[in-house]
């Protein structure tokens, strides 16, 4: 009877939402990259075009083909028109430079995103810390209250040592007769 029903479940079950949804093979498989090795592409790319050495190879090229098309006879040149083509080359560099920026500042937020999780971590391991230590503290402080300090233990010796020293004055007196507690038989 068991059985039965074990078998009629599957029949029966809908839909759930936390099941993953069963989906069809593409026809053409797309080709898989590792999204950080293109994203250590990408910073580096966006690295090196913020720097002095791109803007000067850029503005050589682009002189060059200022240059080349201004100079050179109209059978050499290859962008005969006003500088469509350069244009075009530019706005086409333009075009793959701006998603590779951003995807390397997406990949700079998210690893400030971390180490200012860990620095916050951090802080409030700090703060614990060093509430815990506070608290330590004057438990210490309230404890100590109740011992002895050094000068206390100090003075209490002195005032001791002062009566043992009148004690040790009185005895040798008393031994040799001179007790200067009785009276005088004058």
């Amino acid at each position: 009877m068991a059985r039965d029903r074990e078998r009629e479940r599957p029949e029966k079950r809908t839909a759930r939402l936390d099941a993953p949804v069963e989906t069809r093979r593409p026809l053409i498989r797309r080709p898989e990259m590792d999204s950080d090795t293109f994203g250590r592409f990408a910073e580096t790319f966006a690295r090196f075009m913020g720097t002095a050495r791109f803007l000067l190879y850029m503005t050589a090229f682009v002189a060059i083909w200022l240059l080349w098309n201004w100079a050179v006879p109209a059978a050499y040149q290859w962008d005969a028109y006003p500088f469509i083509f350069l244009t075009l080359m530019l706005s086409l560099q333009a075009s793959y430079a701006a998603p590779l920026i951003l995807l390397a500042q997406n990949r700079q937020e998210d690893r400030d995103r971390v180490i200012a999780e860990q620095d916050r971590q951090a802080n409030s391991r700090a703060h614990a810390d060093m509430e815990f230590l506070a608290r330590e503290m004057a438990s210490l402080r309230m404890a100590l209250g109740e011992v002895a300090t050094r000068d206390y233990v100090r003075s209490e010796l002195r005032s001791l040592l002062g009566e043992l020293e009148e004690m040790d004055r009185r005895g040798r007196d008393r031994l040799e007769g001179d007790d200067p507690d009785r009276e005088w038989d004058g």
